[in-house]
């Protein structure tokens, strides 16, 4: 078994700032766009994490050039190099965005990462490429390990794809799209797209650096061929990671800030407001950021998550905690992240004390007094963090390797202990 972290239990109303790092998804975004520009860029206020860290290596293998210029990034355009070898880790970006990156090199790129992101699906992402012109050896899996047999550019066109397991399968090719010979037209079919946000993520800064984006049709984009102008860019804070410091006040009554919340932004984490105003959170937004204060009282709520499932383990924590039974449904997807998210949290949360069943797409969560013992983290980062969210008003939870929170959140322990401060019990609680 990893290492067992005591989760901080609360003793009195939380009073806290809290600066969250910036967002994975838009550095991740960034660094991809910058690779297949025409000019170095720089990168603010950047995410330095374990999936940043192994997208920034995958890049470097391909040529690109990422140096560090006190907090921020310079990156230039990849020379697009190969054969090269890319360790993806269990980072879906990295495994979804780059092997349409390494269609362009000229020679062999092999991709695989950690013994779950073998699990990981990835053949429809393998399929429409193949359908735009690439070669690629799969074993005939659709899984990790693969090659992608680049020849200096790919055809593109027109093609199809099922995208209703992962949204990286469109944004992967979108970022990449105008640098193919026919631009790109995709369609998905297939059951409903997950994880909108992210898609218009996508679009709206491939269309910021400088390509022509037509996403007027439902399921259906058009990327112009042509060079990518990306410029700098500066990354907003990582609303997903500010959410287990959100609801540390929902749940244990007082008030947590978070600075520099954007007006307006592409982030499923734009979410939290109302979601966390549902869950017996009061909210407010000005110049201070984004506050939400809470009174210790959670109530249950019945919400479809399907454009926002990576707030799942950590919503699902704070329902555990509720007055009434929830429903969260539209998130059969989280099967296929970093671990199986469903069945990782119906299993975990009912450890607790919990009464946690699965339906075709959720989870129904009958709260019932929480016990001590062992909240199992498989890997994954944010089930980390929702048994943090547990520990802090549950006596004796042990989360197992809390160090998975380095995934995209480096120092969560000591963001942890300061929004907690001197409230804290102690490890023997």
């Amino acid at each position: 078994m990893k290492p067992l972290w005591p989760a901080p239990r609360v003793r009195h109303s939380l009073n806290a700032t809290v600066e969250v790092p910036g967002s994975k998804s838009m550095t991740n975004r960034a660094l991809l766009l910058a690779a297949l520009g025409e000019r170095p860029i720089s990168v603010k206020k950047p995410l330095r994490a374990r999936d940043t860290d192994l997208m920034a290596r995958a890049l470097y293998a391909l040529g690109t050039d990422i140096n560090d210029v006190g907090d921020d990034w310079t990156v230039s355009p990849a020379r697009l190099q190969a054969p090269a070898t890319v360790d993806v880790g269990l980072a879906g970006t990295v495994m979804r965005f780059v092997p349409p990156v390494a269609s362009l090199a000229d020679g062999p790129v092999r991709f695989d990462g950690d013994p779950r992101a073998r699990e990981r699906p990835l053949g429809p992402l393998l399929g429409a490429l193949r359908g735009l012109g690439a070669q690629i050896d799969d074993a005939g899996r659709g899984l990790l390990p693969i090659t992608i047999h680049g020849r200096g550019s790919l055809r593109g066109g027109a093609v199809t794809i099922d995208a209703s397991s992962s949204s990286q399968f469109v944004s992967a090719l979108l970022l990449a799209g105008a640098r193919f010979d026919k631009g790109l037209e995709l369609r998905h079919v297939g059951g409903p797209l997950p994880s909108l946000p992210h898609i218009a993520m996508s679009v709206a800064m491939v269309r910021a650096a400088g390509v022509g984006v037509d996403d007027s049709t439902p399921e259906l984009w058009r990327v112009d061929p042509g060079p990518i102008r990306a410029g700098d860019v500066t990354v907003e804070p990582d609303l997903s990671n500010a959410a287990p410091f959100l609801a540390a006040a929902v749940v244990a009554g007082g008030r947590v800030t978070i600075p520099g919340w954007p007006a307006d932004t592409t982030q499923p984490g734009a979410a939290l407001p109302e979601l966390l105003t549902a869950l017996g959170g009061s909210v407010r937004h000005d110049e201070s950021g984004l506050t939400v204060t809470g009174t210790g009282t959670v109530h249950g709520i019945d919400a479809d998550l399907h454009e926002v499932g990576e707030l799942t383990p950590v919503l699902a924590a704070i329902c555990a905690l509720g007055d009434r039974p929830s429903t969260l449904s539209g998130i059969g997807h989280l099967r296929g992240h970093e671990t199986d998210r469903l069945a990782a949290l119906a299993d975990e949360l009912s450890g607790l004390g919990a009464e946690v069943s699965q339906t075709d797409d959720g989870l129904r969560i009958r709260p019932k007094p929480l016990h001590s013992g062992v909240f199992r983290t498989y890997a994954d980062h944010r089930m980390a963090q929702a048994g943090a969210v547990l520990g802090l008003v549950t006596d004796g939870v042990e989360v197992e390797d809390i160090a998975t929170t380095g995934k995209t959140l480096p120092d969560f322990v000591g963001m942890w202990a300061g929004l907690l401060g001197d409230t804290v019990l102690g490890a023997g609680h």
